[in-house]
């Protein structure tokens, strides 16, 4: 009977010490991820893996995520990189052709550099609700339609401008962004 008693005190024991070592291993995970920037988290997203998005408002939504890493976030030469390759991967095969790396690279960061030179960040970016996509096919290929807002502030106020963009289904079934336009329509200013 004692030694039954000692074998359960044993294994309690060592239920025990497994326990702790994994929540102590999954703790440390949790903190790590928390202690990533906004920057890095999108560098991190796999896009060409499973992390890709599986709609064409989440295509939009994670561009748009990308713009405001451009725009509010700090990063280094290297990471700002990464971004610009990042928002490549969103796009379809005929924008990213027209759209060379290295050009592509270069007119973001003049585009970030006139933003921060009139100290403008996004203050809100946002997509339509996923009932407001519509959908077609065009040329035999599944398109959507997607309009962004974004709320611009700078030293003369708030702005508003919306956004439109068309995504075409590739040969893998993934969203890519195949143009985008402003609305000039709907641009509003507010000064404060």
């Amino acid at each position: 009977m004692k030694k039954i008693r000692v074998i359960v005190i044993g294994i309690v024991c060592i239920c025990l010490v497994v326990g702790y070592y994994y929540y102590l291993s999954n703790r440390d995970g949790v903190s790590k991820e928390k202690d990533l920037t906004e920057v890095q988290k999108v560098i991190l997203k796999d896009l060409d893996g499973k992390g890709y998005p599986k709609t064409p408002r989440e295509v939009v939504k994670f561009y748009n995520r990308i713009l405001c890493c451009y725009y509010n976030e700090d990063y280094t030469e290297e990471e700002f990189k990464q971004l610009t390759d990042q928002a490549i991967k969103l796009m379809d095969d005929e924008l990213a052709d027209n759209n060379p790396e290295k050009q592509y690279y270069l007119r973001v960061q003049t585009e970030v550099e006139s933003y921060h030179e009139k100290k403008r960040t996004i203050n809100n970016a946002s997509v339509c609700d996923s009932n407001d996509v519509k959908f077609a096919t065009v040329d035999g290929a599944e398109c959507a339609y997607v309009a962004a807002s974004y709320f611009v502030k700078d030293s003369e106020g708030f702005s508003k401008s919306n956004q439109n963009y068309v995504l075409r289904k590739d040969a893998e079934g993934r969203w890519k962004i195949l143009a985008f336009e402003l609305d000039k329509g709907d641009t509003t200013e507010d000064e404060q």
